[in-house]
């Protein structure tokens, strides 16, 4: 265990210490912690083991998308939904559902034997977008700002919009593989989804008060008060998963909920918040690479790659070209907004909870999302700051 820790401890530390040198080549974060996973892990030099077992990993992953959701949500700003010609508006109302129907149509393709409800449950585990996977694109200022903003919206909101769609396709295959009524796949969801938005909407409601009452008694630390929101997302999260919601409803209506009510601290109170995600998503990294994407290996078929291709390319860009029609957008913006749409955690977790239902075909979607999000981590990671350097040379 501890020499583990000692591991991951030098690489986070050598890699915090060089990061900006590492960044400013084609490399990232995720990357070059699921790669040192990889290597050093039980697939190559094996000298990384990881003691974790389905449960832990699910512990991990669902805690730190818990966490990611909440502040995801507590940072975005609604009102940019419809600025810059309604980019972020655009490609959630329309790219989002047409990326969905897509990727279930090229699963249906690819995938014959594959029944068509895990397809829609593939397609919509691999279309949220990741945010930290983008951080290359969407916090450079050579980016212009409409494009920067409205990926930046788009990915902090499109992996909470996609949970209910998951959680209703899953409560339908409840109900398909116990043969019970219709009626009672649709209570399951909207118990999910309705005990855990009024969850996050409570227990959120509840930190406010308390906040305020303690301000104007000048109770407050700044050390103590940096903890409040990380506290209230795990306790939204756990809650709700303990009294039979959804926690990442929970978490992501909490944070959203958040938002408004901590208007003018927001940003300051959602510093640890933010850190610790950061700290949660660097060890997930290294288990997916240790330890996920190595067992998945051996069920990398053709076609898995190749759905992995689609996904990144034509089932994500052919959606965002379709709703960017008609904007005074040219071509290569749009492309580079499509083709920056990198799968990252949010696809992670989602494969890690499907383990637990009674899917046919499991092997094959997780092999395809761990495929995907892989040479999304790679190939992102490869391209963002070539092609942001091309479009701030074009620009100039």
């Amino acid at each position: 265990m501890y020499q583990n820790l000692a591991l991951l401890a030098a690489f986070l530390l050598t890699y915090s210490i060089f990061a900006g040198r590492f960044e400013s080549r084609l490399l990232n974060g995720p990357l070059m912690f699921m790669l040192a996973g990889l290597i050093l892990g039980p697939a190559f030099l094996g000298i990384l083991q990881p003691r974790i077992d389905k449960d832990g990993l699910r512990i991990l992953a669902e805690l730190t998308l818990a966490i990611v959701l909440f502040s995801d949500a507590a940072n975005a700003n609604l009102k940019t939904l419809k600025a810059y010609e309604g980019l972020p508006l655009r490609l959630l109302l329309l790219g989002l559902p047409l990326t969905m129907l897509s990727g279930w149509l090229v699963g249906m393709w690819l995938f014959p034997q594959v029944p068509s409800l895990e397809l829609a449950i593939l397609a919509t585990l691999l279309a949220p977008t990741d945010a930290a996977l983008g951080k290359a694109v969407v916090s450079n200022p050579k980016v212009p700002a409409s494009v920067r903003e409205g990926l930046n919206v788009e990915s902090g909101l499109n992996d909470g919009i996609c949970v209910p769609v998951l959680l209703m396709f899953l409560a339908l295959l409840i109900e398909e593989q116990t043969r019970s009524p219709l009626s009672m796949a649709g209570l399951l969801f909207i118990e999910e989804l309705g005990i855990g938005a009024v969850t996050g909407v409570v227990l959120t409601l509840i930190a406010w008060r308390l906040q305020r009452y303690s301000g104007q008694h000048q109770w407050q630390t700044p050390v103590w008060s940096q903890l409040m929101l990380p506290g209230l997302a795990v306790l939204c999260f756990a809650t709700a998963q303990a009294i039979g919601g959804s926690g990442f409803i929970a978490a992501f209506v909490g944070g959203l909920f958040a938002s408004y009510l901590f208007t003018q601290q927001k940003h300051h109170l959602l510093k640890a918040s933010e850190e610790f995600a950061s700290l949660l998503s660097v060890v997930t990294w290294v288990v997916f690479g240790a330890l996920v994407v190595p067992r998945a290996w051996s069920s990398l078929t053709v076609e898995v790659w190749l759905y992995a291709l689609l996904s990144l390319t034509v089932i994500r860009v052919l959606p965002v070209l379709i709703s960017l029609a008609g904007s005074r957008f040219d071509l290569e913006t749009r492309l580079f907004i499509g083709w920056f749409g990198p799968r990252g955690l949010a696809s992670i977790v989602f494969a890690v909870m499907i383990l637990e239902y009674p899917l046919e075909a499991s092997h094959t979607l997780v092999a395809v999302a761990v495929c995907t999000v892989f040479l999304s981590v790679l190939l992102h990671g490869l391209t963002a700051n070539p092609w942001v350097a091309r479009l701030a040379r074009r620009d100039h």
